[in-house]
Parts: structure tokens; sequence; C-alpha cells
């Protein structure tokens, strides 16, 4: 069975992909999920390639937010899930395709260096609005401050272009404008639509589990 890598996006760890990393482990399933924040684009899609590379066959590989850029730099993933992500075109960014909601916008403090964070309270708000308090209040309290410029970086290779792939649109949305994202699902092979916010993974992970167990199961050759 092929594995699972969970890319996460700007501010955010490997740690807000544990409920569904833990369900699909438990599962059978092998789950790699590795740190980004390495300081540009390049750096991140490196690191992830570098997982997929020691792989035995071609991974499914789910990119959430910034992570669709990450994503879509990368070469040998079996399947590609975009999930409220962005798809880069030739020459285009996460932050040349629309970027950040205004609300998103209003969320972010700056930090020496040239680095940002997310507001706690507006980050809660902005990425976990379906989220009970205590559940939010976890997801913000993992959150951390981001390197400056990884936005604006522009992929070098455009694996959507020869992958299929899935995109889902998180319709309630506040942090990425859903329309954007509809308009960026065109480019995918498939699209699905969840009346979610902007993060699943923390407030509806059995969706994500789902989706993924699905994908599995119609890219796992059958028994001879």
């Amino acid at each position: 069975m092929a594995a699972v890598v969970l890319v996460h996006g700007l501010y955010h760890r490997p740690e807000h992909f544990a409920p569904v990393a833990e369900c699909l482990r438990s599962a059978g399933t092998e789950v790699v999920v590795p740190e980004l924040h390495r300081g540009s684009l390049p750096a991140d899609t490196a690191a992830v390639q570098a997982v997929i590379d020691s792989l035995p066959e071609p991974p499914i590989v789910l990119g959430h937010s910034y992570g669709g850029s990450v994503i879509t730099g990368l070469r040998g993933a079996g399947h590609l899930v975009y999930l409220a992500a962005f798809v880069p075109g030739a020459g285009e960014s996460a932050a040349g395709l629309g970027g950040a909601s205004q609300q998103l916008k209003n969320a972010i403090t700056p930090e020496p260096h040239g680095s940002t964070s997310l507001h706690p309270d507006r980050a809660a708000d902005t990425l976990y609005g379906d989220c009970p308090e205590p559940l939010a209040a976890w997801a913000v309290g993992l959150l951390r401050a981001q390197a400056p410029g990884c936005g604006r970086g522009i992929p070098e290779h455009h694996s959507w272009k020869h992958a299929s792939s899935t995109y889902v649109v998180c319709a309630q949305d506040r942090a990425i404008d859903p329309a954007l994202q509809r308009k960026m699902a065109s480019r995918c092979t498939d699209t699905r639509e969840w009346q979610t916010d902007h993060s699943p993974f923390v407030g509806q992970p059995e969706l994500i589990v789902e989706l993924l167990q699905e994908l599995l199961a119609a890219n796992t050759p059958p028994a001879r």
C-alpha cells in the first residue's frame, strides 16, 4: 500500500496533523509529516522531496494552504491532494494567486528579523472557526513564527500537470477565499467541496481520513 505524506502550511507544525496521522497509522498506513519552515519554498520543497525519494513507491501527498505550493514542486507523487491550498502555474506564487484573506492578514503580527506570527485570538477565529474553544486553543498553541518570503516563492516544477490530483474546497474558509479555491481547483483532476473552515484536519479529521483511505484504495493494485 502507498504511504501518505502530509504537508502543513505556514505557521503550522506537523503536530497539527496528529489526529489524521494517528487514525491512518492505526489502520496500517505509513504516514510521514515533514517539518517545513526551512526558510524558503525551494528549501521546503527539497525537504518533502527527500521524503518521497526515500519511499518504495509513489505516495499520496496532501498539501494544506501554502503546502500546495510545496507539493506543486515535487516529482514522483502518486496522487496530489490540495486542501484549501495554492496551485501555482508557471511564474506564479501563492501571494500572486491571491494569497491570504484580509482577515488572515489582520491576524499577522510582525516579529524581529522580518518574521511574522499570528495573533492568538484572531488566529483561532480565522483558522479554526469550526472548533470548540479547547481544540482551537490547542491548535493555536502549536502555531509558530514564520520566516518572510515563502508565500512569494515560485515552484520550478508543476506536478499537477503530470500527476492525478484532488482539490478540496473549504467553503467556510476565512483564511483563503473559497472563490479563489474554486478557481485553482479547475487545474486539478477532481474537486470536492466541504462545509468546513480552513483547517479540517483539526476540527473534522475524519473527513480527511475518509478521503485519503478512498484514494489509497483506488491506487492499490488488485491482489493476484
